[in-house]
């Protein structure tokens, strides 16, 4: 397959060259020049699969140029020592269960199958690239964990100081080895600004190799696109109907993955985008404009983004046709307050805990089918992205218990925060970069 910029459709690459770049050249975002297509004979293959499976299969139609069959097995079987969970609440309601993995987030999925990409691809190259981490929340410690200790790599994760809860907090700072951890005095978007900025200084780069793990790079999207296809793909097998998807959403990295499914021929009815009080992306749907401004801190933290990248790809993926994108997708925003009340209720209604990112899911699925009755009964899946036990405070506060942290959590707590504060100055850290090579 080959991949071109946001901002430069004549300029084809490779993979390798875009997981390798993490950001095109010319500050663009990879995006395939073609996807390719999946008949209704392969879908139905993929479903009889495991995941692993499935995900072997899929990124062999991705890979097969660049990486041989055993290679690529190899490499799945390293990386997803975990699963997705489809976890069905009724009849026609299921929450896919994304934290799994060993930092109990979503983005365990990407950042584990990048790193072991990124380590196959650069194995005979004995220079040090840093991978630069912008995050408000799972991203860093999943990025972290994967590349802990892997050769040829160092990892600098930069997040907003007092904006990420204080489990999350410990999961960024308590790693060491090749990971350090940058509390940065501002925003999320700030700690992106600084990340993007790296990027396109041809000074830097001059200097030494760097490459993003955040989701504006092509390697943690494609293998996200897996748990799409394989849950997507159950509940078809189970009600032979397109499904509806539902994605709490940040960056839109998460967002972008499902749509990739979907130009390969996946089984979907409707992504339905949920927001937080950050909610640019619905404004751009009623209006037309897409104005982004400073984000705002909410219990949902990891969705506190006020410029999300990944709106760069989905414009382009649809020619930045304002009427197409409004028809493809559905988004809404929720307050903290509903944010509260829909963890209560999935779980005076289930007896099922949730997170307050998965809570908006499902607060937005729930307005979505009400004001859409012929749709009322669809089946639908709510992206369920991290494990509830990362927001206690929030979580027991709002059900008026205290839940029961996975151990993981609980021996992390005991270990010691080791952090650099630094402000939101593109020239200090910079500094920083040079005199941590």
């Amino acid at each position: 397959m080959k991949f071109v910029s946001t901002r430069n459709t004549s300029n084809f690459v490779n993979f390798q060259h875009a997981l390798m770049k993490g950001q095109a050249e010319d500050g663009g975002l990879y995006i395939p020049v073609k996807f390719p297509a999946l008949s209704d004979d392969e879908l139905n293959h993929l479903s009889a699969l495991s995941f692993q499976e499935l995900a072997l299969k899929v990124a062999h139609t991705w890979l097969k140029d660049e990486i041989s069959l055993g290679d690529l097995e190899k490499i799945i079987k390293d990386a997803f020592t975990f699963s997705p969970v489809l976890h069905s609440l009724d009849d026609k309601a299921y929450c896919l269960e994304l934290y799994h993995g060993p930092t109990l987030s979503f983005k365990d999925f990407g950042a584990q199958f990048m790193s072991h990409l990124m380590h196959y691809f650069s194995k005979n190259n004995s220079e040090t690239t840093t991978i630069l981490v912008a995050t408000s929340g799972d991203t860093g410690s999943a990025v972290a964990n994967a590349y802990h200790n892997l050769d040829g790599f160092r990892v600098v994760l930069l997040y907003p100081s007092g904006n990420v809860s204080p489990l999350q907090e410990k999961q960024l700072t308590t790693i060491g080895g090749n990971v350090i951890a940058l509390e940065v005095e501002g925003t999320f978007d700030d700690c992106q600004a600084l990340v993007k900025t790296a990027f396109n200084d041809q000074d830097l780069n001059a200097q030494m190799k760097t490459s993003s793990a955040n989701s504006i790079n092509l390697g943690r999207l494609f293998p996200q696109s897996f748990y799409y296809f394989w849950s997507v793909l159950q509940i078809w097998k189970q009600h032979k109907q397109d499904v509806t998807v539902i994605v709490p959403s940040g960056n839109f990295g998460n967002l972008t993955a499902g749509i990739f499914a979907d130009q390969m021929g996946l089984y979907v009815d409707k992504f339905i985008a949920a927001v937080n009080s950050n909610d640019i992306v619905p404004t751009y749907l009623k209006s037309g404009e897409f104005k982004p401004r400073p984000s705002v801190t909410t219990l949902s933290n990891a969705m506190d983004v006020g410029n999300p990248s990944n709106w760069e790809r989905i414009r382009t993926l649809f020619g930045d046709d304002y009427l197409k994108i409004k028809a493809y997708l559905w988004s809404q925003s929720v307050t903290d307050d509903l944010t509260i009340q829909s963890i209560q209720d999935i779980y005076n209604q289930y007896k099922y805990i949730i997170d307050p990112h998965t809570a908006v899911g499902f607060k937005v699925s729930k307005t979505y089918f009400q004001q859409n009755k012929d749709k009322a009964d669809s089946p639908y899946v709510v992206l369920s992205t991290a494990h509830p036990g990362k927001f206690p405070e929030i979580v027991s506060k709002a059900l008026g218990t205290e839940i029961q942290l996975p151990d993981a959590l609980v021996k992390i707590q005991l270990q010691e925060k080791q952090s650099i504060k630094m402000r939101a100055d593109y020239d200090a850290f910079k500094q920083f970069l040079y005199t941590q090579k």
